[in-house]
């Protein structure tokens, strides 16, 4: 961490737990930001001294008023800053005078009104510099602490949350306020609630440094509309996650992208920056949520409830049909229906009628009570076959509702199994949602919506147990020959490197490059053909053509010294027929490798998140199939293992079906080393390796084809 995040995370703890605020800007005007952030500060009872400021009253309501901050003669821990933004840099310096160390700026007016709104923040975060200052904001709702050591209704939201261990933390404010009554409706509570509005000092990275040592919490909520530091973000949420074990939701708006297509290379076009955000979360370890309810649905799962040990799960269900549902949403989220063992099928067959079907999922049908769900629920959270339950009730006539709540309360109190349930419906339902909320049991409308909170803290608890390694420095490169192809190229003006220096640039970091050369002339086109051995592959080189196939530009299984020469003058004819004032720097010679199975790896520049390594199935496929995979750079041998495994015709490399396995191995070692000519090389915008040609176990792989954009 940089020094400024150190001091960040100590006027952080300030800020959430101030013995003294002072609102500077408020007004006797109910309605309004400033005034209705001081009564809301009242209102709340914060344990400690509220300050009102405002240069042209005496009292508000009946506290005394300030006309500035400096006036106050007693320390000041936290001040929020209401007045308008054209004088908010001087209401900062004077809280910096003051010796105040924690700020909330509620006020807008700054970037997000444009140039003149950015020179105005640039302002304040110049002045927070220069007095050792923290601020939240501009442009947010504020801060709530929900701590009964605090106490604290920093915003201007309508109510204060009840006390929770889920913190949210937004980019929107206007968001917040929803979200604040989605809680409440569910009777969720908060133990931290931020928006953070421009984060032009304070950021996410540095709220969640904070949270991971905060006792109060113990799952973190995100809503971001833009990231501005991919690779710190994703380490506060690896520290969070190893560290604290605490999980990282985070809810990314954005998810479509126009313009994208304009990328050159196969990888510049596929990767789309929101394939590239859900490749860095799962990376990180975070858990991208699509909506605030699938959000919360996830949230209660870990504040409620232990965690599972495996998928496998068991149905307790009234009614069939919601059964079979929430079966198929299972399966499809990676879980299964666990097997009974022997006396759980005894224990069933002893307790339930013989029209109820023992078999997972248990139907315990239509007219059961509280007896018959004890019975099915002890039965099988007893079982060591089973590792967590649904639970499904539909209201009948004559279902006791809140029994059965209480029944489900009780046996999930006692168990260290999770248990979330589905009362489906509304009205009749009520009762019993309340009681399992009371007695915080993970409550959801639709019963298949029980599949994706438990699979994601599965997903979770697997990978707090996981060993991460570290990524591999390989000695074996030659990073100064690499950087001096490229810088050759910038200084020459030209952005797309030849294959031939392409090629070279890969070389360089020992991927296994099929020998190569490049032929100005018929005669040396047959010399360098003799002399690599035949087939070759003959491609026409020039700045002016990307995609050399569209263009006649390729020719493959040439196979003597003859075809080779003349190959090269049809090569130049073909080309001139259909491209105009094309210049032809010459014809690239490969020796052609046979069999094997065509991969693409490539690399791509995330203004987010940076480097970005893309892998799939090569050859014309990629484009048809979009079969790929991504991961931010560096990358550890795991994480290029699991590349390969996570593209859907993985198997293909894998020996399904009586094919061939391919050189797994050898593929990761050429993931890993991209990775590090990408971290190594700044300047490569994208890069193709298409195809890698792999060939069967132990035997390697070799690049058939480089493009380099810089």
């Amino acid at each position: 961490m940089t020094k400024r995040s150190d001091l960040h995370k100590k006027n952080l703890q300030t800020l959430f737990y101030p013995k003294s605020v002072a609102v500077v800007g408020t007004n006797k005007v109910k309605g309004t930001v400033p005034g209705d952030i001081f009564t809301n500060i009242l209102q709340a009872d914060l344990n400690g001294i509220i300050y009102p400021v405002n240069p042209r009253e005496t009292h508000i309501g009946s506290v005394k008023a300030y006309k500035y901050v400096i006036d106050i003669s007693d320390p000041v821990d936290l001040a929020i800053i209401v007045f308008p933004s054209s004088v908010c840099d001087r209401a900062l310096e004077q809280c910096g005078e003051k010796g105040i160390k924690a700020v909330i700026i509620i006020s807008a007016g700054f970037k997000e009104i444009g140039e003149k709104g950015l020179e105005r923040e640039e302002q304040l975060k110049a002045i927070a510099e220069k007095w050792d200052m923290s601020f939240i904001g501009p442009n947010c709702l504020g801060v709530i602490n929900t701590d009964p050591a605090s106490r604290l209704n920093a915003s201007f939201a309508r109510k204060f949350p009840a006390e929770g261990n889920i913190a949210f933390l937004s980019q929107s404010g206007a968001l917040c306020t929803a979200v604040l009554d989605y809680a409440q409706a569910r009777n969720i509570g908060f133990s931290k609630f931020v928006s953070f509005g421009n984060k032009a000092d304070i950021s996410e990275i540095d709220l969640l440094y904070y949270l991971m040592d905060d006792e109060k919490t113990k799952v973190i909520l995100l809503y971001l509309e833009e990231i501005s530091d991919g690779p710190g973000l994703m380490k506060a949420a690896k520290d969070v996650i190893e560290k604290s074990h605490k999980p990282v939701l985070i809810m990314k708006s954005g998810r479509t992208s126009e313009g994208a297509s304009a990328a050159v290379s196969h990888t510049g076009s596929l990767a789309g920056s929101d394939e590239i955000c859900d490749a860095a979360f799962r990376q990180a370890g975070i858990i991208r949520c699509d909506n605030v309810e699938e959000m919360f649905n996830i949230a209660i799962a870990f504040a409620y409830q232990p965690l599972p040990k495996s998928e496998k799960i068991a149905i307790i269900t009234n009614a069939g049909g919601p059964g079979v549902l929430t079966t198929d949403r299972a399966i499809k989220e990676g879980l299964t229906l666990a097997e009974f063992n022997e006396e759980t099928t005894k224990k069933f067959i002893r307790s339930l009628p013989s029209t109820a079907n023992i078999k997972n999922p248990v139907d315990v049908i239509g007219d059961a009570r509280a007896d018959r769900y004890h019975a099915a629920m002890t039965g099988a959270i007893l079982d060591e076959n089973v590792d967590g339950l649904l639970v499904i009730l539909t209201p009948q006539s004559m279902t006791d509702i809140e029994k059965i709540a209480e029944e489900i309360s009780k046996i999930a109190f006692s168990s260290k199994k999770p248990i979330y349930t589905s009362f489906m419906g509304e009205a009749d339902v009520s009762t019993g949602i309340k009681i399992l909320q009371k007695h915080h049991i993970p409550h959801y409308s639709l019963p298949e919506a029980m599949c994706k909170p438990f699979a994601s803290t599965l997903f979770f608890n697997k990978l707090t147990q996981q060993k991460i390694g570290d990524p591999v420095v390989f000695t074996d490169v030659d990073k100064d020959a690499a950087l001096s192809i490229i810088e050759e190229n910038l200084k020459a003006g030209k952005t797309y490197l030849p294959e031939y220096k392409a090629a070279k640039v890969v070389q360089a970091y020992n991927l296994p490059v099929v020998p190569n050369e490049l032929a100005k002339s018929e005669k040396e086109a047959g010399k360098i053909a003799d002399s690599l051995g035949y087939p070759v592959v003959m491609k026409v080189m020039s700045d002016d053509i990307v995609h050399k196939f569209d263009v006649k530009g390729v020719v493959l299984n040439v196979n003597s010294r003859e075809e080779a020469e003349k190959t090269y003058t049809q090569i130049i004819s073909d080309v001139n027929k259909r491209m105009t004032d094309v210049k032809i720097d010459g014809i690239h010679i490969a020796k052609q490798v046979e069999g094997g199975t065509e991969v693409i790896l490539g690399i791509k520049r995330d203004p987010s998140f940076g480097s970005v390594v893309m892998f799939g199935l090569g050859g014309i496929f990629v484009e048809i199939f979009k079969d790929v995979s991504f991961r931010v750079a560096p990358i550890d041998k795991e994480s290029a293992l699991s590349m390969i495994k996570e593209i859907q015709s993985s198997e293909m490399l894998m020996g399904a079906r009586g094919r061939m396995t391919m050189d797994i191995d050898s593929i990761a070692d050429a993931i890993m080393r991209l990775s590090q000519l990408a971290m190594e090389c700044p300047e490569i915008k994208e890069l193709d390796i298409n195809p890698l040609i792999v060939l069967k176990e132990g035997k390697g792989c070799f690049v058939a084809d480089t493009k380099i954009i810089i």
